[in-house]
């Protein structure tokens, strides 16, 4: 479907030419890119897309570049920040990200044949021209902060040194990189098509789908997408099928109809506030394509409930570029068949899982993805790493929240997977909250300078026993799986027990005020800024859970009708009835004297009593999985 020629498209302006002459020489041969826009990214992970005709850009481009564009609040969400009676916002674009150009692949120039262009340059919102804010922000400075704080303490702590692989003296370090990727899970389909559950479960159980080749328009979509993301230098490693989908058919019109498939597409890393652009503009490649070719595409964390749901694994990396160009990681150890870890990589992994209750908020923030969190889903569930059994035995426990991941000959390569972003993340957010707890872990262990032997046996600690940093009663290392090998109590109490709603998760701002202060470290995040992230998530919950899945609910009850009558029903469709009725009338019918479970929760809603909301969402939450189940028993049954 890509039938016009690619090599005269533009693709992107590196940072290496955002100088004024080359961008007008660039847009000047690009007659095709007719629009530039300044994208900045709000406190709720959304992107502005301010288009400016690139003539009036080219003709104010030094002003633009220098002072950007003016737009209110109202058109980002930037709660307490931006308030109606002081609402401007700056757009503000950063010269050294690299630019991508969006293309509208339904609107074809006519006398270029080419589609038309939007140059997409990444910003930085600046609120009442002094206060910077929004997500890429808060990255830029967590990022900032953190290369400051761990030269610092190398050269307070030049110990460390000798258990780090590739380098023998502070004075070697010439600056510190920090890495980032991400792998790109989602789910595809034929519009209006439902998944059955039980087909879907059926086939991921028998991993019917699981890296299988792909077919007709799945196909091409996704080479079609694979083809553009190369033209932007991402650097692709692979697309593939993953674990759900069902099997499509090939209909009367010789396409295949009835798709439902789970796909990801991986690329290599960046610089970790690139690895966040690239990110954000690779999604909208990735829905632009396979729009063209008739599927819908979701990157909802559990678009199906009953099987897996989509995930977005954030590899958090740390190196030192030396003097003499030589690239080094600080994770890796002196000798890989030795130790796992250098102590930086130990300090990084243990302030990860120590201060993970103020770090999920960021990354689990809506209903959806904490409902894609549950055990025998190949999704976290638990605050717990694995290192490997041996330091020469490198293995991938997929059951953690973050693994180690290394390879014996490559130490340049060891990093950490952190398993719980999905794709609705904002992973701005997640790798600023990553790193920042990150180096509150690697500031104690180098203060007690601590040998790569000592943090083993620390990250290795059983439930009970002291440790100069990680909390006594828990556990925060195991390689065995953690959905089969512990019982639900077991977990709860080695690893801490996770908030199952989105109230649960962002009342950790209150409920571990000293973690909290390790996200304002050096101003990256501020109470401001926490604040306005706090009513961002609870508005989206509570409005969501208000407008969206209180009356989903109310149409799944009501879905569930009688379909036995007396001549065919046989005693157990009957007694089941009575049983489905039964939880039906709980859930949403409402009677003089009892309210019912959904009616409870709005008005719970209405008065901002969350607590009792989110208990109530969790009880209709098993309730109608209760009744979901019974039904599809009853239902079965019916001749």
């Amino acid at each position: 479907m890509l039938n016009f020629d690619i090599g005269k498209m533009l693709f992107t302006i590196p940072k290496e030419k955002h100088d004024y002459k080359s961008i007008k020489k660039i847009l000047k041969e690009h007659p095709e890119v007719k629009f530039v826009s300044f994208v900045g990214i709000d406190i709720g992970g959304h992107d502005t897309d301010e288009k400016i005709p690139v003539e009036l850009f080219l003709e104010d481009m030094e002003n633009l570049l220098t002072n950007g564009v003016q737009t209110d609040g109202s058109s980002v969400a930037l709660p307490k920040i931006a308030v109606l009676n002081n609402a401007k916002v700056e757009i503000i674009p950063d010269m050294e990200a690299n630019w991508f150009v969006d293309y509208n692949y339904r609107n074809i120039d006519g006398e270029l044949g080419l589609p038309v262009g939007t140059l997409r340059m990444p910003s930085f919102l600046v609120h009442n021209e002094n206060f910077r804010c929004g997500s890429r922000v808060i990255l830029k400075d967590a990022l900032d902060y953190f290369k400051k704080e761990i030269l610092k303490e190398i050269k307070a702590h030049p110990y460390v040194v000798k258990h780090i692989n590739g380098i023998k003296s502070v004075s070697e370090i010439q600056e510190i990189i920090i890495t980032s990727a991400t792998e790109l899970e989602f789910w595809v389909k034929t519009p209006d098509d439902k998944g059955d559950r039980e087909q879907l479960f059926t086939a991921q159980v028998l991993k019917e789908q699981y890296w299988k080749r792909t077919y007709g328009d799945v196909r091409t979509a996704l080479e079609d997408t694979l083809r553009l993301l190369d033209k932007y230098g991402f650097g692709v490693e692979m697309g593939h099928k993953e674990l759900g989908g069902v099997k499509a058919r090939m209909g009367s019109s010789g396409h295949y109809d009835h798709v439902m498939e789970q796909l990801e597409i991986d690329w290599k890393y960046a610089d970790a506030l690139q690895a966040a652009d690239n990110e954000n503009h690779i999604k909208y490649v990735v829905r632009d394509i396979f729009t063209m070719h008739g599927l819908d595409v979701t990157f909802m964390a559990k678009p199906f409930q009953g099987v897996a749901g989509s995930g977005e694994h954030t590899h958090l990396g740390l190196a030192a570029k030396l003097k003499n160009g030589k690239v080094i990681s600080l994770f890796a150890p002196k000798d890989m068949k030795k130790a796992f870890l250098s102590p930086i990589g130990y300090g990084a992994i243990m302030g990860l899982l120590k201060n993970y209750e103020v770090v999920n908020p960021f990354i689990n923030s809506s209903n959806d993805a904490l409902k894609r969190l549950k055990p025998g889903f190949e999704a976290p569930v638990c605050v717990v790493t694995s290192l490997g059994m041996s330091p020469e035995e490198p293995s991938r426990n997929r059951t953690v929240l973050a693994g180690l991941i290394r390879v014996l000959d490559s130490p340049e390569s060891t990093r950490f997977e952190l398993r719980a972003p999905n794709p609705k993340s904002d992973t701005y957010l997640v790798i600023a909250a990553s790193y920042m707890a990150m180096m509150d872990g690697i500031k104690e262990v180098l203060a007690e300078e601590k040998t790569p032997d000592e943090l083993e046996m620390s990250i290795s600690k059983k439930y009970g026993e002291k440790d100069f940093y990680l909390e006594k009663n828990r556990e925060y290392r195991s390689e065995k799986q953690i959905f089969d090998d512990f019982t639900q109590e077991e977990r709860d109490k080695l690893f801490g027990k996770a908030p199952a709603t989105v109230w649960e998760n962002i009342k950790a701002f209150d409920d571990y005020p000293e973690k909290l202060k390790v996200l304002k470290a050096g101003d990256v995040m501020t109470d401001l800024s926490l604040e306005s992230y706090r009513e961002q998530i609870i508005s989206q919950w509570s409005t969501e859970l208000h407008d969206r899945l209180i009356p989903e609910n109310m149409s799944m009850v009501r879905e569930c009708v009688k379909l036995h009558d007396k001549e065919s029903a046989s005693d157990l469709d009957i007694s089941k009835w009575k049983e489905i009725d039964k939880i039906r009338k709980e859930i949403g019918k409402d009677s003089l004297k009892k309210k019912s479970l959904l009616t409870r929760a709005k008005e719970a809603l209405d008065k901002g009593n969350y607590q009792e909301a989110s208990d109530l969402q969790l009880l209709i939450q098993r309730k109608t999985e209760e009744l979901l189940n019974l039904y599809s028993q009853y239902r079965k049954n019916i001749l």
